[in-house]
């Protein structure tokens, strides 16, 4: 039996849009609908080779907390911080307070 048109079925096919919304909130439910713009399009708003070697985490009170494959990039965007935070504000609207960078390597 087919879901009546206009109701999906939960165990269907979803669009891109709604799995993406879920994923954002499960990330930084403070701000999701803010702050989405941030984890899909991180490349867009930090550039492609930042992005290379930085990507956002989560969002933790107000803290993005963003991962860096390698120490020397994590000092670079320490010293990016209030000029990536204002990148993130133009592309969402308004930027998490504060910036954290960890170490992961790939």
């Amino acid at each position: 039996m087919t879901p009546a048109r206009g109701h999906r079925d939960p165990d269907g096919p979803r669009h891109v849009r709604e799995s993406l919304d879920e994923v954002v909130h499960d990330l930084a439910p403070q701000g999701a609908r803010e702050f989405g713009a941030l984890f899909g399009r991180w490349e867009e708003i930090v550039g492609p080779a930042l992005a290379a070697h930085v990507r956002p985490v989560r969002v933790d009170d107000e803290t993005l907390v963003v991962a860096a494959d390698h120490p020397a990039w994590a000092t670079q965007v320490r010293s990016l911080g209030s000029t990536l935070l204002a990148q993130i504000a133009d592309a969402a609207g308004r930027a998490p307070a504060r910036l954290a960078v960890v170490v992961r390597r790939a």
